[in-house]
């Protein structure tokens, strides 16, 4: 997958101006797809020269004049040729993994206190997540969003990204838990 794909899902449902789709990344795109606003500005400029979107200005009073970014016919086709080829698998490359996998012959007190660290932060992912995907059902059950609800894809990948951080905050736990043990027992022998 290329930035320029998540790009065009990201304005699937609304003109954004580079502004406002950065703030989408942070929210929403970025539990599967991370980048920068200098990223998201100069790839804007290469899907509008491409013709996958267009954008128009907006000029407001008293700010400086705004651009939207909407996709064009061109960049729907670009997303259905995109979302029709087969996906390869992800892979987890993480450097905190490798530090863990390291753990038998290296200070586990700095491990630790990383593995802590990455915990309060899958939580805020959490809580972030959780809201994001009460906001978007807007007052229905899960269950009722899911058969219903639009737009849905957003809201899938916001599922996806809970369960990851779940699996991360639940790992971390998991793995700071056994390192103390160990530690103590280390100690105690």
């Amino acid at each position: 997958m290329a930035l320029r794909h998540a790009v065009l899902a990201a304005l699937l449902d609304e003109e954004l101006s580079g502004y406002e789709l950065a703030k989408a990344f942070d929210l929403g795109v970025a539990n599967f797809w991370h980048a920068r606003p200098q990223q998201l500005y100069a790839e804007l400029g290469r899907l509008e020269e491409a013709g996958l979107v267009t954008g128009r200005e907006v000029v407001q009073e008293n700010r400086p004049n705004k651009r939207l970014f909407k996709v064009t016919d061109a960049g729907l086709a670009e997303l259905q040729q995109f979302t029709a080829a087969a996906a390869k698998p992800s892979y987890i490359r993480e450097d905190l993994l490798v530090k863990v996998q390291a753990a038998d012959h290296v200070d586990t007190g700095n491990l630790i206190a990383q593995l802590t660290e990455r915990t309060v932060f899958a939580q805020a992912r959490i809580d972030l997540f959780e809201r994001l995907l009460h906001s978007m059902r807007g007052g229905r059950t899960e269950e009722e969003f899911l058969r219903h609800g639009r737009p849905v894809g957003p809201y899938l990948t916001c599922l996806r990204g809970l369960a990851f951080e779940e699996g991360n905050r639940d790992w971390c736990l998991r793995a700071v838990e056994v390192l103390r043990e160990r530690t103590d027992r280390h100690a105690r022998d």
